[in-house]
Formats: C-alpha cells, structure tokens, sequence
C-alpha cells in the first residue's frame, strides 16, 4: 500500500477499529458484558470520568465492544466520530431531540421511513419544532423552503418504500449555505454504495439492524459525522439510555466483516431481478435506481458507486389482497418487516416502513397499496428470478 494510502471499504468492513481491543492473541474481539469498569486510582477515575481521558466508566454511557463497532462505521464513513443506539430509531430520535430547540425548523421530504416521518408529523410538533415536508423529488421546491429558514436538513437516499433518489450534494449545499445541519439517512445504500458526507452532509446514519448486520439477529442504530454535533447526541442518548447493547454490537461488527461482498452481491442481482420485472405482464412499475427509465438514475448514477440491493414494485391489479396472493406463494423470501439481510426479505408498506400510518397517509405519500418492497438477498439470481415468476403466475 502506498503511504498515506487508505485501505478499501472491503479491507475496512474487516480490520477497521479493532486491533485496540483484542485481547490475549484473540483473532476476534471480545463481548464486553460488564456494566462497570474500575479504577484503584481515584484521580484517574475522575479524568475518564470527566471525559479529560479515554476510558469507560459505564456501559450505559461506553463500551469497549460497542466503541469497536463506532470506529468502524466511522472507517467506513470517513467520518471524526460516532455514537450508537439501541435501535435505528434510537439513533434517529436521539439525533433530532439533541439537536432541535423549541422555535426551530426542520425542512424533509414526504417519503422518510415511516417512523421518521411519526416524529416530523407528530412528535416535533409537540415542543413547537416547525416541521415542513416537501415533494421528495422536487429538488427546487426543497430549496425553496430551505432558503425561508432551515435549522437541520434531513435527507434519506434511497427512500423507503418508494427508492427515490435525492442530489445529496445539491441539497447538502443549499443547506450549508443556510446554516443548517444536514442529516442523511444511509441506510439503503450503505458506505459501499454510497458516502454522504464526501457530498457535503455533516452527519451519517444507518439503521445498522439492516445492511450493517445483514443477518436479522441485532438491534442497533450508529450516526457520524462532525465531532461536536456527535458530542451533542451521545450526550442526549447517554442520559436518555437507549444504549446499545455489547452482545447486539459484537453480532453487527461479525455481519460488517462481509458487508462488501454482501451489497456487491446484493447490487447485482438487484438489478437483474429489476430488468427482469420491468417487462413483466403483472407489474405495472418497477422502482429501482440502476434502471435508466428511473426519474432518479443519473442522480444516482452520479453519487451512488452501486444502486443497492432494495426495490419496489407495484402489481397491475393494485390492491392488498393481490400482494398477499404473491407473497403467499413465494419460496426464498420471508414475509417480514426487516431489509437488508442475507436472506430476500418482502412485504407491503402497511406491515412494514410505513405500518404506523394510515392507509389515507400512505396515499398522501404516494404509496400504492399494491406495492411490494423487496430486498433482495444473496441467493442465486436464477432462483429469486423463478421463484417470482411463479408467484406472480398465480395472480
């Protein structure tokens, strides 16, 4: 390796943030489950303490296997610093709450995870946070109500359910010029596919239960970014007390070490299961960033290094019950409310992203009730390929 040369996001997923902490010769990193750590020296105790030395003093605050699992997410972000929650709307709370003041404007867009869009609609409102949701792919409307006064800019690229594309470093840029704080939520791409802060963000985050794990067994929610906005949102989430657990960090740190290869895997058979669907006789359309008749393809083309393993697709005969026939009858994909696993994981809105909503709110969003997401797994392409060709065949 060249000197000063930055190792890859495959070699990253692997080494990144761990040598610190093994312990003993160990090739793996240790699960830290005690609560306390302890100091002879009492001085030295109140310096860790203080936060004027490294150290840890209580899990709910740090962890050493959870301080592992920052470091590498911030490797893979190319970010100063992060902290972690318990789960990936405990990252998204925490981030918001910490940041935002009574008095203050929010400026999003319309198709936000479900959960997200519950604390724009109906949580921030309550301690007088201005919250104004725009058309999701109306780049100059968002700019617009930027320009009126924005305090924190959030973002979400892929959307979920929809895969919309926004211009991060459009937006990003509009917001900085304001004064705000821009927030992207990366989940669907993942820092193999996508970087938001190289594109002018100042914070990062992931619902690491999905991609980051990739194996449907842990809970957890991880932002980086600028260090004194992460000092600000691990101070609101230490005394609030949505902590990552040291067992659910351990699990996601084993599911990063193949995260590359994972979301390349992921990528393309994505992408062959889109062609395919896009000229299927019972698909009316196919939502999916790698296929050039996608409004958002250059978009993405232009700031994504993979258009991801997530898409969408809405049936011809547009109706719940039509979903439910072909999810029924579908072998090698679990019907669930999750994403971004090994295995292919599908479902509808209502009982996934957008279950807290109203089907008339789900409609105002511009979500079909005959739309499928689907994430698309590692298995072999021609059997995903089949497996949806004969559950369709039953519609």
């Amino acid at each position: 390796m060249k000197k000063n040369q930055k190792p890859g996001k495959g070699t990253c997923s692997v080494w990144a943030g761990e040598e610190k902490y093994l312990m003993q010769n160990a090739t793996q990193v240790p699960v830290v489950h005690s609560v306390s750590f302890g100091y002879k020296d009492i001085d030295e105790w109140q310096q860790v303490a203080l936060g004027k030395q490294k150290g840890h003093i209580y899990s709910r605050n740090t962890n050493p296997t959870v301080e592992v699992f920052e470091n590498k997410i911030c490797a893979l972000e190319n970010a100063q610093a992060a902290t972690s929650a318990s789960t990936g709307m405990g990252i998204i709370s925490s981030t918001l709450f910490a940041l935002l003041l009574p008095g203050q404007k929010v400026v999003s867009v319309k198709d936000t995870y479900g959960g997200t869009n519950k604390i724009f609609t109906e949580f921030l409102p309550r301690i007088n946070v201005e919250v104004k949701l725009c058309d999701t792919t109306d780049h100059e409307a968002i700019e617009a109500e930027i320009v009126k006064g924005c305090d924190l800019l959030y973002l979400e690229t892929p959307t979920n359910p929809t895969i919309k594309i926004l211009d991060l470093e459009r937006l990003s840029k509009a917001g900085k010029k304001q004064g705000a704080v821009v927030v992207v939520d990366n989940t669907f791409a993942t820092p193999i596919n996508q970087q938001p802060l190289a594109l002018g963000a100042d914070l990062v985050l992931h619902s690491a239960t999905k991609y980051l794990g990739g194996h449907a067994d842990a809970l957890g929610g991880v932002v980086c970014g600028d260090n004194e906005l992460i000092k600000q949102i691990y101070h609101y989430r230490e005394i609030n007390g949505a902590t990552l657990d040291p067992m659910s960090a351990y699990l996601l740190l084993r599911g990063m070490k193949t995260l590359a290869l994972r979301v390349e895997r992921q990528n393309q058979n994505a992408l062959e299961i889109a062609q395919h669907l896009d000229s299927h006789p019972e698909i009316e359309k196919v939502f999916y960033p790698g296929l050039k008749s996608h409004e958002g393809h250059k978009i993405a083309k232009k700031q994504m290094q993979g258009f991801g393993g997530m898409l969408s697709f809405r049936l011809k005969k547009d109706s719940f019950e039509s979903v439910g026939i072909v999810l029924s009858n579908m072998k090698y994909a679990h019907s669930a409310a999750n994403l971004g696993a090994v295995e292919t994981i599908v479902g509808p809105p209502a009982t996934t992203s957008h279950v807290e909503c109203t089907r008339e709110e789900r409609q105002a969003m511009g979500i079909p009730e005959g739309l499928i997401r689907y994430s698309t797994g590692i298995e072999d392409i021609n059997d995903l390929i089949d497996d949806l060709d004969n559950a369709l065949s039953k519609l």
